[in-house]
């Protein structure tokens, strides 16, 4: 009777397996996603009529770019039996719109050689993005590259001087000049740029299957072409570099020409660590203080009851990128 029991168990759990081919294990349908799932080995995909890697245990990544359709079209070619078409509707988003004034025209409207050579550099980064490495770093738990003061947001509309651009396709982390950024994740560096015109000290990394974080302003670049990082490895230092209003981190990602959310792999923006309290300091003690006089005391209550000086305004924190950038820009 046991060994029935076994039996129909696993029958039931191999209809299971079957019925259930290809999971989606993280993510959910919405524009802007990535999603990362798990399919029988040796299985073909297809997202929308683009061929999706699957690794030789089943892993895999898809990505949804910022205004994508609904639904999405996931077709699968299992090693055994007929092909499968899934649909799935995708969540719309609404985009936040952002104004940003004061940004110097010549950024805004770059002269022809300025725009040229936008465009050579962006084709690097499409090179760099292009490529569908075998290693799956992008099923590793992903994390925020550095903490800070989020700026801005994946997707939001920007209009400079009153004129509308292109998305914004990052999020914006701002902190000061040296603050180290840390991978996100694990992968291998497939483009380093010292100063891209828009994005200034560029760098690129790829985290397998099509996926790649790119990070921009960047002051310093602490890895070069071809090296392999780790998880929470430094990487480089913030900046203000190309043409941004303050130092930040303007960290992206792509799913190969898809531009997606980088927020959809990560938790909400960890606190920031509070500093130990300083140690208690004991009054000073001054052997020869007397009581004050009463006029003195009345002299004292009057200054405390006077309007007291407030600090000047913080300067708003700088944060900006690449105005007027072409839509292939990095």
């Amino acid at each position: 009777m046991r060994s029935v029991t076994l039996g129909i168990l696993g029958f039931l759990t191999l209809l299971t397996l079957s019925a259930q081919a290809v999971e989606i294990h993280h993510g959910e349908w919405k524009q802007g996603s990535v999603l990362r799932g798990s399919a029988t080995p040796g299985t073909r995909l297809e997202l929308d009529g683009q061929p999706v890697r699957v690794s030789d245990d089943g892993r895999f990544v898809i990505g949804l770019g910022r205004d994508a359709g609904s639904p999405a079209i996931l077709k699968e070619f299992p090693p055994e039996g007929d092909p499968k078409t899934l649909e799935f509707e995708v969540v719309l988003r609404d985009y936040q719109i952002q104004r940003i004034e004061g940004v110097p025209q010549r950024t805004v409207t770059p002269d022809p050689e300025q725009l040229a050579r936008a465009r050579e550099e962006a084709a690097l980064a499409r090179a760099a993005r292009e490529k569908d490495l075998p290693r799956t770093d992008f099923a590793q738990q992903f994390q925020w590259p550095l903490v800070g003061i989020v700026t801005g947001v994946y997707g939001s509309q920007r209009i400079y001087n009153g004129e509308p651009r292109s998305p914004h396709y990052g999020v914006d982390i701002a902190s000061p000049t040296g603050t180290p950024v840390l991978a996100p994740a694990s992968g291998v560096v497939t483009l380093v740029h010292e100063n891209m015109f828009f994005s200034g000290g560029t760098l690129i990394v790829d985290h397998g299957h099509g996926l790649s974080s790119t990070f921009i302003h960047l002051s310093k670049i602490l890895v070069k072409e071809g090296d392999e990082v780790k998880k929470a490895q430094p990487i480089a230092e913030v900046g203000a570099t190309g043409r941004a209003t303050g130092p930040h981190l303007d960290w992206r990602m792509n799913w190969f020409d898809r531009r997606v959310d980088p927020t959809s792999l990560v938790g909400p923006m960890p606190k920031p660590a509070p500093e130990p309290p300083a140690a208690p300091q004991p009054p000073a003690v001054d052997p020869n203080a007397v009581d004050l006089s009463a006029e003195q005391n009345a002299e004292d209550n009057d200054r405390e009851s006077a309007p007291a000086a407030t600090d000047e305004p913080d300067e708003e924190v700088g944060e900006g990128e690449e105005p007027s950038s072409p839509a292939d820009a990095p």
